[in-house]
């Protein structure tokens, strides 16, 4: 089949565990494969992805080997393979505008954020590098609050004629306005904001799923989350949260079958705790009713490393887009959006969404599919 050639924008930790990865599953078989939702997906395996591109804006990895920035500071994703080789990718600057947090530029020098000394490129500079790179997909890896930067990013790859996977909660394949523009360009986005393998969105829909299949009535629920990596120092900036917490609580919301009143249910990041590095850990509860409305009440605490808890979906999300690209689909993806991310275009069950996934893995219509889409 060949390889996906990849860029990425943004060389974070979910990007070194996705690399890690790469490398990992190469020594794997489909028999041994944990960890993954698909083995192989329109006949690409894991290992088929190539990074040929990367950008960044911290001096310590602008100009390093992407092997050896994926580990640099502020990265402290868990190093689960041993031996990334020189990939000859060298991490290129990148655009900073509101991707670089202010507030983190005076943090502790292991978890700050070290703006390089280079002149930053222009968009022309970008378009250039994904076209000379041979990159057909874009993963947008940038800090939450990152609105400009994004959007540019976004541009870039109209104007190079790339395809996105967007992993962060800026809205875009979710805008119908950029989502015209993809279909226009005969170009697939998959968006918007990466859902991890198990973490507290997708724990929390389905327990949401269940209490409306069981008839149970949710009355008020949270969900609270503390970690250490610099996802979560960035968001101690309040103001670079809104659609994050707009993303969360949608994609929760919406398997619920109701809208509770927004006294009734708080989401999002909560606290920076350095020690925890990339453990992030969530803190949900549940509060509701059964028959006769006696009183139930339900809590958890999820503990997970968070970055490789999203490698494996961006893996699967990166080999739809390609088959999307073979097939000359355009435009958002609905099932494999539904299905990796938290704000997609229409928000769907997660065993629809999955649903619509296998069709469009297998590239088969399913007459019972053909209704109208879910809610936005």
């Amino acid at each position: 089949m060949g390889s996906i050639r990849i860029a990425v924008a943004g060389v974070g930790n979910c990007v070194s565990a996705l690399v890690q990865g790469l490398y990992y599953y190469k020594t794997r078989t489909s028999e041994n494969s944990t960890g993954l939702m698909h083995w192989d997906i329109g006949g690409y395996k894991p290992f088929d992805i190539e990074v040929t591109a990367a950008f960044d804006i911290d001096d310590r990895k602008v100009g390093q080997d992407l092997s050896r920035a994926i580990f640099s500071p502020p990265n402290c994703a868990k190093r689960f393979q041993e031996r990334v080789p020189e990939t000859g990718v060298q991490v290129l600057m990148g655009r900073a505008l509101d991707g670089f947090p202010a507030s983190m530029e005076t943090c502790e020098p292991d978890c700050s954020f070290v703006l390089a000394p280079h002149p930053e490129p222009t968009r022309q500079d970008i378009v250039q590098v994904l076209k000379k790179s041979g990159a057909e997909i874009l993963l947008i890896y940038l800090p939450v609050g990152s609105e400009k930067a994004a959007r540019f990013y976004a541009e870039c790859a109209l104007d190079a004629q790339v395809a996105v996977v967007n992993n962060i909660p800026v809205f875009l394949a979710s805008d119908p306005s950029w989502a015209r523009r993809f279909r226009e360009r005969g170009l697939p986005i998959i968006g918007d904001d990466i859902k991890s393998q198990m973490g507290a969105t997708i724990v929390h829909r389905v327990l949401a799923d269940l209490f409306k299949q069981r008839g149970v009535k949710l009355d008020r629920t949270y969900q609270l989350n503390v970690g250490g990596n610099t996802d979560f120092l960035n968001m101690l900036d309040r103001n670079r949260l809104a659609s994050k917490k707009t993303s969360k609580t949608e994609a929760m919301q919406s398997a619920t079958g109701q809208t509770l009143d927004p006294r009734d249910v708080h989401i999002g990041p909560s606290d920076y705790v350095p020690w925890l590095k990339d453990t992030k850990i969530c803190f949900l509860r549940m509060e509701g009713r059964i028959f006769g409305d006696v009183s139930i009440d339900l809590e958890l605490r999820l503990s997970v490393e968070d970055s490789p808890n999203s490698a494996g979906v961006a893996i699967d999300a990166i080999r739809c887009c390609k088959l999307a690209l073979d097939r000359g689909q355009s435009g958002p993806l609905e099932g494999p959006s539904a299905y990796f991310m938290k704000r997609p275009p229409f928000q769907h069950p997660e065993h629809k969404a999955c649903h619509l996934t296998e069709i469009f893995i297998r590239g088969t219509e399913d007459p019972a599919e053909s209704e109208s889409p879910g809610s936005p």
